[in-house]
């Protein structure tokens, strides 16, 4: 009786207890559990206090597509660009031989909020010569690459021509010569000189120039550009009276500019050196059309050479003075088209070099290989594509970790 009349209360205890630890760890309304998730609520703050486009950058590659020169679209260079940024890049051409002939490219990309972009704007050239009769020739034959003026010029093109007509006339608040880029230009204006010369032009003198300047806009948005002009000056002698002209073809080669809000100076100068840095051109399209005008120039010469040579001993004073125009015709339209030719083929380095100015790069290594980027950044990951990057200052950002994608590593700085 004792066992049967006990149980029950002993099994109502029991429960009771139970109920009243229960209700003891069971938190109030409202109120947090500190040791319930503890591990996925510390994993959950970590990966949001990392804000894409402060504590790190995406990079991802935009590739800019020649759609006229051959049967299928062929890339013709690429870059990185911020991930999300909305890209537009185009080729086109001209007819070879045309003042401003050739291949000629433009390319912008912007930031979602539009506060930020980078501009590559088309080359330009500029007819120029001693002899008002052929400056009144140049008046008339401008289009929509080439015009009439004076020989300027990478400062003086700057501040009388390109911030009023194309920037929208902003403030100039430092303009210095960019030292390397100019080193480039050199090297490219020596190996122009001595093809032209071989067509005829014995007389010929290049001028580069380039400088890298700051502006500010009435907006108050700020932004860095990059200016490169190549002069060329050709002496053309007059046989008939000993005297001489001079014919100039201005080229503005590289334009690029990068806008960016006020007081952002520091982050602009690393976006863009990085973006700069990356541009990678398609050399095999460079070498085929590089080779197919260097054979139309071959030909060319060769057939007026040889109409020359059947001119009659009878008119060999107009032979004279008609081999003297071909080979100045000949001369002209290489420097016309020289600018153009060998633009893409050196893009990568020049690029690099101009945006020495700004800011050094770092040697990075991957899986594809070494990659050139912004030294202002202390970390750098890749997925060993190619064609995404991701920079970041934090120490404690691991883009495996927050992006939950182990493709991201870690690259090493290298010497070279």
């Amino acid at each position: 009786m004792k066992y049967s009349f006990f149980y029950p209360l002993l099994v109502t205890g029991i429960m009771l207890n139970i109920t009243s630890c229960n209700s003891q760890n069971r938190m109030a309304p409202g109120k947090k559990d500190p040791n319930v998730g503890v591990a996925n609520n510390n994993k959950t703050s970590s990966a949001q206090k990392f804000i894409e486009g402060m504590d790190y950058t995406i990079m991802e590659r935009v590739r800019v597509l020649d759609k006229i020169a051959f049967t299928e679209p062929v890339e013709a260079y690429s870059i990185l660009v911020p991930k999300g940024w909305k890209s537009n890049g185009d080729i086109w051409w001209a007819t070879p031989g045309d003042v401003g002939g050739g291949v000629n490219t433009k390319f912008k990309t912007t930031s979602p909020d539009g506060q930020y972009s980078l501009e590559f704007f088309p080359m330009k050239v500029f007819l120029y010569s001693s002899d008002p009769q052929m400056n009144e020739v140049m008046r008339n034959t401008p289009n929509q690459n080439a015009g009439f003026g004076a020989p300027l010029d990478a400062a003086q093109y700057f501040k009388q021509v390109f911030v009023n007509q194309e920037l929208g006339g902003p403030a100039i608040t430092d303009i210095k010569n960019n030292n390397e880029g100019l080193s480039s230009l050199k090297e490219r204006a020596e190996a122009d000189r001595l093809e032209m010369m071989r067509y005829g032009a014995s007389d010929v003198n290049m001028y580069p120039s380039a400088i890298t300047a700051r502006v500010k806009w009435k907006d108050g948005s700020e932004g860095i550009v990059l200016c490169g002009i190549m002069i060329s000056e050709t002496i053309i002698p007059n046989i008939y009276n000993g005297s001489y002209s001079k014919s100039y073809v201005t080229s503005a080669t590289k334009r690029i500019v990068f806008k960016y809000p006020a007081n952002e100076s520091e982050k602009a100068s690393r976006m863009m050196s990085t973006m700069l840095n990356s541009v990678r051109t398609n050399m095999a399209r460079v070498n085929a059309i590089n080779n197919a005008a260097r054979q139309a120039r071959e030909n060319s010469n060769i057939i007026h050479r040889q109409k020359i040579r059947m001119i009659d001993q009878q008119t060999n004073e107009i032979g004279k003075a008609a081999i003297a125009r071909g080979n100045q015709n000949l001369a002209d339209m290489d420097t016309r088209m020289r600018s153009w030719e060998k633009i893409q083929a050196s893009q990568d380095r020049i690029n690099t070099n101009f945006v020495k100015a700004i800011r050094e790069v770092e040697n990075y290594h991957d899986e594809t290989g070494k990659v050139e980027l912004s030294s202002g950044y202390s970390h750098a990951w890749s997925r060993s594509d190619g064609s995404s990057y991701i920079m970041s200052d934090n120490p404690n950002f691991d883009p495996s970790a927050v992006l939950q994608d182990q493709r991201w590593k870690e690259m090493k700085r290298v010497d070279q």
